[in-house]
C-alpha cells in the first residue's frame, strides 16, 4: 500500500485525497489534491506535480486527463500525483504564492518550519524524494512558448545523462539543457539521485488544449519508456538548445514579430520591429546568434526595456 496524505492505495487500486500542509488565514486547514495509482505489479515510482506556479494551468489539465486513463491493473509500479502545489496562488490565479510573495519553484527542498512556500515545498518534496522519476509540469506562464522539456541539473551533473534521457522520452520535440536556478525541483532532485525534468507546456492564459495534449502524450511516453505500462514510447530525436538570448525593447510602442515559434533564426536576421501607434518604425531588433525562436510576449504593446522574446541558441539534435 502507498499512502500520501489521506490517499491510500493498495495494489491494483486508485485513491485520491489531500496532503495537509497548513492553515489558511481563518484558521481552517488546507490540503493539496493528491492521487495515488498503485499498480497490480511491482515496479518503479513516478512522481508528478503541477501548478507550483499558480497561473500555470496546463499541467493541471494534463493530470486531470492522465489520472482517469490509468488502469492500475495494467500498471507496474506506482504513480503519485500532486495536482495543485501552489495552493494559495492557484486560488487567485497568480504566479507567486501571495502569502509570502514567493515563487514556489525556487524554494526546494523546502523547510517544514519556514515560510508558507517553504513548508509546501518541504511537504511535496518529502513525497517526491521517495520516487524513482520526477515530472514537474510547468508552462511559460502567460508568454507564448514552444512545448519543451527543461533539463535543469547542469551538463556536468552525475545524473545529467539520465535526466536528458527522461526529457527525450517525454518527447515534446524540444529540450532546453541549461542549469536552472537554485531551488528548482528539477535541479534539487538529481542531487538526491532522482532523475527529474521540468516540462514547459507552451504558454497560455487558461487552458491550451494542444499543449495539454502534448503533456498527456509525454506522461504516457514516460510510463511506457520506463516499464510502468506495456507499449512503445516512440522515442525520437529532440532539438536541443543549451542557452537563451533574451531581447527587450529599446523603445516603447507596438511589437511586430518576423518569426513564428519554432522558426530557425539566423544571426543578424530581424526578430521584431517596434512601431508607433500609426505604423511608423521606431526600432528594428536583429538576432545576435543563430538559433530557434523559442518564446515571445503575448501582448503587442511594450515599454522601454520590457521583455519581448527569446531565442534558443547552441542548438543540436539529441
Amino acid at each position: 500500500m502507498t499512502s500520501v496524505g489521506s490517499a491510500d492505495a493498495s495494489p491494483g487500486t486508485v485513491d485520491t485525497g489531500r496532503l495537509e500542509v497548513g492553515e489558511t488565514r481563518d484558521g481552517s486547514t488546507f490540503g493539496l489534491p493528491v492521487a495515488v495509482v498503485e499498480g497490480a505489479r511491482d515496479g518503479k515510482t513516478l512522481y508528478i506535480q503541477a501548478a507550483s506556479d499558480g497561473d500555470e494551468l496546463n499541467g493541471v489539465g494534463v493530470v486531470q486527463r492522465v489520472v482517469p486513463q490509468l488502469d492500475p491493473e495494467e500498471l507496474a509500479g506506482t504513480v503519485i500525483v500532486v495536482g495543485i502545489v501552489n495552493y494559495h496562488a492557484f486560488q487567485v490565479a497568480e504566479h507567486r504564492n501571495p502569502i509570502d510573495d514567493t515563487k514556489m519553484n525556487r524554494t526546494y527542498p523546502g523547510d517544514e518550519n519556514g515560510t508558507s512556500s517553504e513548508r509546501i515545498a518541504a511537504a511535496t518534496y518529502d513525497v517526491a524524494r521517495g520516487a524513482d522519476l520526477i515530472l514537474d509540469l510547468h508552462q511559460g506562464s502567460t508568454s507564448r512558448m514552444i512545448d519543451e522539456v527543461r533539463v535543469r541539473c547542469g551538463r556536468r551533473h552525475r545524473l545529467h545523462s539520465q535526466c536528458l534521457d527522461l526529457a527525450k522520452t517525454f518527447g515534446c520535440g524540444y529540450i532546453l539543457d541549461q542549469k536552472g536556478p537554485d531551488g528548482q525541483l528539477a535541479r534539487v532532485a538529481p542531487s538526491d539521485g532522482i532523475p527529474a525534468v521540468d516540462p514547459e507546456l507552451g504558454g497560455a492564459v487558461g487552458w491550451d488544449e494542444s499543449s495539454i495534449a502534448k503533456g498527456v502524450e509525454g506522461v504516457f511516453n514516460v510510463l511506457r519508456g520506463y516499464d510502468f505500462l506495456a507499449g512503445d514510447p516512440g522515442i525520437e530525436a529532440q532539438t536541443r538548445a543549451k542557452a537563451f538570448d533574451q531581447y527587450g525593447s529599446p523603445v516603447g510602442g507596438l511589437v511586430r514579430f518576423e518569426h513564428d515559434l519554432g522558426d530557425r533564426v539566423v544571426a543578424d536576421e530581424t526578430l521584431f520591429e517596434v512601431t508607433d501607434p500609426f505604423g511608423s518604425l521606431k526600432a528594428r531588433i536583429t538576432a545576435d546568434n543563430d538559433g530557434i525562436f523559442w518564446r515571445s510576449r503575448r501582448l503587442p504593446q511594450v515599454a522601454t526595456g520590457e521583455y519581448v522574446c527569446s531565442v534558443g541558441k547552441n542548438v543540436d539534435s539529441y
